[in-house]
């Protein structure tokens, strides 16, 4: 039967498919897996190792508190800039490319930042500062989609550990940072070491942890015989179905490849213009940039919220700031089956209600006690709303760079937008009781919940194939594939049988 026929009679939409859990993982998954636990942990290292050294990149350059917090600005720019469009270039080049080009943006953004502060130059801190911003959201998306495509080819819930062990590296880098300031180390020996471990720790990596951020299919990019169909994004379908025709008929699959591969690519690029106008793409977004508004501000002000608040020493804010981070990472890392079994909607309207109350808690109690238990039930409702607003943003693989580009926005304008307007409001009443407004975002995030839960139906974007295929079984069990000369752009499933022994994949099983 036509693979094309067949998909006329599937009907114009189907189920959103998912992947069951295996008892074998994939190899290739498992060590997907590992490595991109890897370098979210790396990127909470280099992100918090930095930003311990702030009081001394402050004092070599003779900077006010409010200097060095417009050159954070910086940051927070570039990487507003480069999320905007971080979507459409992983669309355009894929993950790999994109990973690399970011971490050419971080070696140098390490570099300049450290050499900046030494030759008493503003401007290349500044230029160092943007750098890194921008590698950070660059990298961003393709991280997170990566991780959602492990979380489903696992079958089960697991991109909260990924976020745990950036909070796990960042502890680590803050560690580092706060001896390498004890200890003297000058910052063009701390970053120029960071950044050469970093370097080598990324190229490493990024080779083996691309599984659904592919390139769209150009002539020279067709898949390997022996690669598995179910393990392929929208884009390596279309390579897969080019790369079979050229067995059976390899001049009209020469001659229409580049055809087929400029349609896929320009479809992924309107696609990631598109998410922008997604209803519930947006909602999402809402939802993270209220995760990033709680996350982002307990980060910035919370010690000193406990130093002004309740009169204690900076250590004291320290702690519980520490108390905060770790509450977070805990329910990162056991929190998963509460995903499992209850479902997104259900628990982040959950997460949502404790965090609100634990706020509440923090900026109503009377005493530094009561506080700290607020600051710890803030933690824990705090853990999973970015985690499940990214799994939701990629539950179709095909838009999930784009999607995760959007919401990956809205969490950066809310970065940039948080920390003046709370102190702006903190001048008039303290910055325990600013940080009270974040409730009016949480609140918004449990209304919205029913956003983050899984479509029940959907249908993938159109695909042009060159050819369709015919498969035809004969009586001694042997398969023939031949090409149709229909051509397709009907919609394909996102989870096929994978083919185990056949030396060209048989797309016999396909709808």
């Amino acid at each position: 039967m036509s693979l094309g026929s067949s998909a006329r009679t599937s009907g114009a939409s189907r189920p959103v498919p998912t992947i069951a859990p295996t008892s074998t993982p994939d190899p290739l998954v498992a060590r997907a897996r590992l490595l991109l636990l890897g370098l979210f942990a790396l990127n909470g290292l280099t992100f918090s190792s930095w930003l311990a050294r702030l009081p001394t990149v402050r004092d070599e350059l003779g900077l006010s508190t409010g200097q060095l917090g417009s050159v954070l600005l910086a940051s927070s720019a570039g990487s507003l800039v480069m999320v905007v469009i971080a979507g459409t270039l992983v669309t355009r080049f894929g993950g790999r490319r994109v990973l690399l080009a970011s971490t050419v943006g971080f070696t140098l953004a390490y570099a300049f930042m450290g050499i900046g502060p030494t030759a008493g130059s503003v401007a290349m801190l500044v230029v160092g500062v943007m750098l890194n911003g921008m590698s950070f959201a660059l990298c961003n998306v393709p991280l997170n989609v990566e991780t959602a495509a492990v979380e489903r080819r696992m079958g089960r819930t697991m991109l909260p550990h990924f976020h745990a062990a950036f909070s796990i590296g960042a502890v680590v880098g803050s560690g580092l940072g706060g001896l390498a300031s004890h200890g003297g180390v000058p910052l063009t020996v701390q970053f120029g070491v960071t950044a050469v471990i970093a370097l080598a720790w990324r190229l490493g990596s990024i080779s083996h942890v691309v599984l659904d951020t592919v390139a769209a299919p150009r002539r020279t990019d067709l898949a390997a015989p022996d690669l598995g169909v179910s393990d392929l994004g929208v884009s390596d379908l279309a390579a897969q179905d080019l790369a079979v025709s050229e067995v059976a008929a390899p001049d009209r699959a020469a001659t229409g490849a580049s055809a087929a591969g400029t349609a896929v690519r320009r479809r992924g690029l309107a696609s990631a213009l598109d998410a922008w106008r997604e209803p519930r793409t947006l909602l999402i977004g809402t939802v993270i940039m209220a995760a990033a508004l709680s996350e982002g501000s307990a980060n910035n002000w919370l010690s000193l919220a406990v130093v002004d608040g309740f009169g204690r020493a900076e250590a004291v804010g320290a702690v519980v700031l520490a108390v905060f981070i770790g509450s977070m990472t805990l329910v990162r890392l056991f929190g998963t089956r509460l995903i499992d079994r209850h479902g997104r909607v259900a628990v982040l309207r959950v997460s949502g209600l404790v965090a609100l109350a634990g706020l509440l808690l923090f900026g109503l109690a009377p005493n530094l006690p009561i506080a700290a238990v607020g600051v710890m039930a803030w933690g824990f409702g705090a853990a999973l709303a970015f985690p499940i607003g990214i799994a939701a943003a990629s539950d179709d693989p095909m838009r999930a760079a784009a999607r995760v580009s959007v919401i990956s926005a809205f969490s950066s304008v809310a970065s940039l937008a948080a920390p003046p307007l709370l102190g702006l409001v903190a001048q008039s009443i303290g910055i325990r009781h600013a940080l009270l407004l974040i409730t009016g975002a949480m609140v918004v995030s449990v209304l919205l919940a029913r956003s983050v839960g899984r479509p029940e139906q959907g249908t993938l974007d159109a695909v042009t194939t060159v050819s369709s295929v015919t498969t035809v079984t004969s009586s001694t069990g042997e398969t023939a594939v031949t090409p149709s000369p229909a051509v397709t752009a009907e919609p394909l499933p996102l989870s096929l049988p994978r083919p185990r022994t056949e030396p060209v994949p048989s797309l016999a099983g396909r709808p």
